[in-house]
């Protein structure tokens, strides 16, 4: 079982230009100089977030799904973040994970920001996203999704004893009143799951004038704080280890004991 070096890339955003944050971030990018095996970027990092998804949304295959591609490869990784997609005449908070060889995946956003009213303009997901690679099961989520843990439920296989998921990921545009709840929530689903939980938020100000404050991090299977940003710009890099989660699970099976139920669309 090896283990997953994550980069958490913690970064103010130029409002509605893709152009000037795609600069931005390849050149953070490009300041990681060891190896690292998964590079994660906050909610619409190309954007921020944004309620005016007509003057600012690509279909799929241009300039951002095309960059992040790009990325992956260069740098021998997985690399993901969220950014405004539209398919047909439907907006999507996409969360993208583009692999090395040139292949991806995509998530969209399930629980939309009513307090924004980001109900009216985009379009909720409905499946969950389980990412294999490198011998890991990763769940990437966005930003209001953190507030609710049925979404996030972890599960075993009766039958094989296999997690559906070994990393929780969120990416978010979560302002600074709230920033409690992050710190509290992130921990929460980490411990309730059993699984390492990231989650990587921006700073600085958006064209709303809403103040955010970072306070990305890591926290492993128990809800104990591996790595940790304030209020500034920075790359957390941090190595998350596979046998002492499986070892951790073995022990204690938790998760095996919690309530099944589904969830209807």
């Amino acid at each position: 079982m090896s283990d997953l070096t994550v980069a958490i890339i913690q970064s103010d955003l130029h409002w509605e230009n893709t152009e000037a944050n795609l600069a931005n971030f390849e050149e953070k990018i490009w300041s990681i100089t060891e190896p690292v095996d998964l590079i994660i970027l906050p909610e619409m990092f190309s954007t921020g977030f944004s309620m005016t998804p007509e003057g600012l949304a690509e279909v799929p295959g241009l300039k951002t799904h095309k960059w992040l591609l790009q990325m992956a490869n260069q740098k021998k990784a997985l690399v993901g973040g969220s950014y405004i997609v539209k398919e047909g005449t439907d907006y999507h908070n996409r969360f993208f994970m583009a692999f090395p060889d040139g292949s991806y995946q995509t998530y969209d956003k399930r629980h939309l920001f009513s307090l924004a009213k980001e109900e009216l303009y985009f379009k909720g997901g409905t499946e969950r996203l389980i990412v294999e690679y490198k011998g890991w099961k990763i769940c990437p989520m966005v930003c209001y999704d953190l507030r609710f843990p049925a979404w996030a439920k972890n599960r075993v296989d009766p039958s094989t004893g296999s997690y559906d998921y070994d990393l929780l990921l969120y990416v978010a545009s979560w302002p600074k009143p709230r920033i409690n709840a992050w710190d509290t929530l992130l921990k929460a689903r980490a411990i309730e799951n059993q699984s390492y939980t990231i989650g990587c938020n921006r700073v600085g100000k958006d064209g709303n004038d809403y103040a955010y404050v970072g306070h990305s991090a890591v926290y492993d299977y128990l809800g104990e704080s591996q790595a940790f940003l304030t209020d500034q710009e920075g790359i957390i890099i941090q190595k998350l280890e596979k046998s002492e989660q499986e070892d951790f699970r073995r022990k204690y099976p938790f998760v095996a004991d919690s309530d099944e139920f589904s969830i209807t669309n």
